[in-house]
């Protein structure tokens, strides 16, 4: 990887904060844009801007083969078998609460169970806790060791015959864990297996049929993509047998007036104008990481999380989640002792440096943790060694 020539592609790296040259650490929360993916959306707009799947005429055609393809591109990044499987929704949110409202609600009963962790953000924790109160099934909850890995022990013991659904990160938004999904799989082979890949697809290789999931769910602004555009894959013979999410326009077969008959998939789960420009830009994105290799993205992570590491030990600072960074993702959360996390990132900003403070959508799990937030410093594809080093020529300062 060539970093200073990656660097050049991204515009928004030029700006200055404060009288200083921006250093961009919040890449969990989202990550900044190519001007490959700025110039497709424009291109798109400029010159084949037409509604999808509604038209004979040739801007119509075009958006739609364009938009198709995206769904093609997502199958082929994540290993899936065809676009089929591959459903474009808003975001990672919409993308759980599609499975909950088309699959829990329709599919669990009184007594069933669904297991999820300690370490799951607010998305893939408050549709489960929805399901638990109007369906009456049990959601249960497996903690985290000491040091910030998930407890496979009493994750196993917690699994049994009721159990229809394990919903679990891929990689913690806070700690950074990389759970072993593989292992996870193994132990209850006939629960659906539902994957939040939000914090693992953009930054490792990510292939659904050697992870057994039954869904995967990501982002695309998280991975160099636009806002307002996430996916769900979903195994074809599960999504076939779901109702749909939404009802209307695009996502019909035929209508009558009293009936309707739903399109093949993905459609069946896109109704109405779907974010077109969205697929086409996620498409481009997957085209960037492609051409510079996720297992070099993901290298490229571990040596800056490494030597971030090596860095922020002290007898004053605490570090959440674990050291190693062969099983720790992109993200490094802790606190200064005698400072306000929020203080933190205020002063760090005043010299152009932007992280993350707060309880990253993780309360649950920062309550676990002992605290009510964290500072969390996130990396990406065009984040440097000497950009660390000038984020701790600050912090040193500010800790003393």
């Amino acid at each position: 990887m060539n970093i200073e020539e990656i660097r050049k592609d991204f515009p928004i790296l030029k700006r200055k904060i404060n009288g200083k040259q921006l250093i961009y650490f919040d890449n969990s929360a989202t990550t900044q844009k190519p001007v490959q993916v700025i110039n497709a959306i424009k291109n798109f707009y400029e010159t084949y801007n037409a509604n999808i799947h509604r038209g004979i005429h040739t801007l119509s055609q075009e958006a739609s083969e364009m938009y198709e393809d995206a769904h093609k591109k997502v199958a082929d990044f994540i290993g899936a078998n065809d676009m089929q499987e591959i459903i474009f929704v808003r975001n990672t949110t919409e993308a759980i609460n599609l499975v909950m409202y088309s699959y829990a609600m329709e599919n669990l009963e009184k007594g069933d169970e669904i297991l999820t962790t300690i370490m799951e953000h607010h998305s893939n924790l408050v549709p489960w806790q929805y399901v638990e109160q109007k369906k009456g099934i049990k959601l249960k909850i497996a903690d985290i060791k000491d040091d910030g890995t998930l407890d496979l022990d009493q994750f196993k013991q917690m699994i049994n015959e009721k159990t229809k659904i394990i919903a679990i990160t891929h990689i913690s938004n806070v700690l950074g864990t990389i759970n072993d999904i593989k292992k996870i799989r193994k132990m209850k082979k006939d629960a659906i297996l539902l994957v939040d890949g939000a914090q693992s697809v953009p930054h490792m290789l990510v292939n659904v049929k050697k992870m057994n999931c039954d869904f995967l769910i990501f982002s695309a602004h998280k991975m160099l993509g636009p806002t307002g555009i996430g996916v769900l894959y979903g195994k074809k013979e599960l999504l076939e047998k779901m109702k749909p999410f939404l009802y209307g326009g695009d996502m019909i077969s035929k209508v009558e007036q009293h009936k309707s008959t739903f399109a093949i998939l993905p459609w069946k789960f896109e109704a109405g104008t779907s974010n077109i420009v969205g697929g086409i830009g996620l498409a481009t994105a997957i085209d960037y990481l492609n051409k510079i290799g996720m297992q070099n993205v993901r290298d490229h992570e571990k040596e800056l999380v490494k030597y971030f590491l090596e860095k922020l030990e002290d007898r004053n600072t605490i570090i959440y989640g674990p050291k190693d960074p062969e099983i720790k993702g992109g993200c490094i959360s802790f606190n200064i002792k005698g400072f306000n996390y929020h203080d933190i990132a205020s002063l760090l900003d005043k010299s152009g440096i932007a992280i993350r403070s707060g309880h990253h959508c993780a309360q649950p799990l920062l309550k676990r943790l002992g605290t009510t937030g964290t500072c969390r410093a996130s990396f990406y594809i065009y984040n440097t060694k000497e950009e660390i080093d000038k984020f701790f020529d600050i912090l040193n300062k500010i800790r003393g």
